[in-house]
């Protein structure tokens, strides 16, 4: 089955999670929940972002349940470094493109070397600063666990991420370093972002760049969502998941 908007269908409709789905790393709200439940249902859906997978068992798959459509959903973390679907009887991870011990450690250090150097090293966190996702290194400037308020108000231009960002990209030079979420740098292998994660699922379905519809919150250029759309797939910018509600039920339900 197929979605249609502004006079076209689309095979699948992937999403973006933290403020666009849901508040960032908080689960999905209940209408958010219903009309994605009702979208699996009859039409393929995937979820792609930075979290590693127990964030989106929390975020996503806790608030869905059991429910019908749940072959139907296609769940990417870590930037699409990985991919899980729904095997009949359990998630079942398809592949993962983790890095070694080697660019953890490196990545590690240049990471808390440089927030240090630009005097973005936190005393005052929600849960670690760095984490080992496995197939991604990511830095939380306020902690993993921070509250959304806090993060909002800690950089609210960018310029504190984006300066250490080019900081570590300098000296990661054979590894991939980009913006992540509101106060996150993430790493990966080299070439690996969102637009990495749609390929790899296209060529797993059979399915092209106009069979898909992207919701994203970050599709302006230097965002983590901004690769989908470079890509050719049409994409809608939302502002949080009230927006990405509204806009999704009026495809779902209209």
């Amino acid at each position: 089955m197929t979605v249609s908007y502004q006079g076209r269908d689309y095979a699948l409709v992937m999403f973006d999670l933290d403020d666009t789905l849901a508040p960032s790393k908080s689960p999905l709200p209940d209408p958010m929940a219903a009309v994605l439940a009702r979208m699996l249902d009859d039409t393929l859906g995937c979820v792609i972002s930075g979290g590693r997978f127990t964030q989106f068992e929390k975020q996503v798959i806790g608030r869905l349940g059991e429910f019908r459509g749940a072959g139907n959903l296609h769940l990417m973390p870590t930037c699409g470094t990985q991919y899980v679907r729904w095997s009949g009887t359990e998630w079942e991870t398809v592949y993962a493109e983790y890095l070694t011990d080697d660019e953890k450690k490196r990545t590690l250090d240049v990471l808390e070397t440089g927030a240090k150097d630009l005097g973005l090293w936190e005393s005052e966190t929600w849960g670690p600063i760095l984490e080992d996702r496995g197939s991604q290194i990511t830095f939380s400037a306020l902690g993993q666990t921070a509250p959304v308020d806090a993060k909002a108000a800690w950089d609210p231009d960018g310029a504190k991420k984006e300066s250490l960002r080019a900081y570590a990209a300098d000296r990661l030079p054979d590894l991939e370093v980009r913006s992540g979420g509101s106060t996150s740098v993430d790493v990966t292998k080299k070439g690996i972002d969102k637009a990495y994660g749609a390929r790899k699922l296209m060529d797993i379905l059979g399915l092209g760049v106009d069979d898909i519809l992207f919701f994203g919150d970050r599709l302006d250029e230097g965002g983590n969502d901004r690769p989908v759309l470079d890509l050719g797939i049409t994409s809608i910018a939302v502002e949080g998941w009230e927006d990405t509600y509204a806009k999704l039920s009026a495809i779902v339900d209209g």
